[in-house]
């Protein structure tokens, strides 16, 4: 009997973590994303403003991550497939709504050759969120892994690209600091759309993934 015990507080605390992470990732870009779009909207920074809703896509992942981590403990020994794809689905289709939007404003902004007023917060943004971002990827993956679950190592993605978004709006911003060249700052909208999409793709592919796993025939089509 008691080596049956360890292993369930093993799992029971990994789920803890993995739900605080969730909850800490939740709270922490709902700050992000609203500072991000205010600041963007008044400085005209298009970089600055598609990384603040870039945060709000990492709410959702993690709301998605959380919601499933929930519902594993209301409904204990259920399979979590139908929640983790679901996760990974809302993930996905937000990156694409990013790209779409971002891909238009930023074709507006070069064909009008709009200039920021400023891009100062995009650099102290982007630096504070490079360090936060670090941690929780590391953390995520560590708990991911161990549960071997692939909805929580998409959340872990989701970090992760927004640490290279974080690297592109401080390029993107410094850049437009020292040269004043205004097309450096649609062109970081453009990279960060670049970057959404392709989390959106892997996020998608994850959840077919999931699908498969679950297919009698072990097959999956498409």
């Amino acid at each position: 009997m008691q080596p049956q015990i360890e292993p369930t507080r093993q799992l029971v605390a990994l789920y803890t973590r993995a739900t605080w992470l969730a909850v800490f990732t939740i709270i922490y870009n709902l700050g992000e994303g609203l500072l991000s779009v205010w600041l963007g909207a008044a400085d005209e920074t298009l970089a600055l403003f598609g990384f603040g809703v870039d945060s709000f896509i990492e709410v959702i992942s993690a709301i998605g991550v959380w919601h499933m981590l929930h519902r594993f403990r209301a409904h204990a020994g259920q399979p979590l497939d139908a929640f983790e794809q679901r996760a990974l689905r809302i993930t996905g289709s937000a990156f694409y709504l990013l790209t779409v939007g971002l891909i238009a404003t930023a074709g507006a902004s070069l064909y009008q050759q709009h200039q920021p007023e400023t891009t100062f917060w995009g650099i102290v943004i982007s630096l504070g969120s490079i360090s936060f971002m670090w941690y929780l990827i590391r953390q995520k993956t560590k708990v991911g892994l161990a549960l071997s679950s692939p909805a929580i190592l998409a959340d872990a993605a989701c970090s992760k690209a927004c640490l290279y978004l974080s690297l592109v709006l401080l390029l993107s911003s410094l850049g437009y600091e020292l040269t004043g060249i205004g097309s450096l700052d649609a062109i970081g909208a453009l990279l960060i759309a670049w970057l959404a999409w392709r989390e959106g793709r892997e996020a998608f592919a994850k959840a077919r993934g999931l699908a498969c796993s679950c297919n009698c025939s072990g097959r999956c089509k498409g």
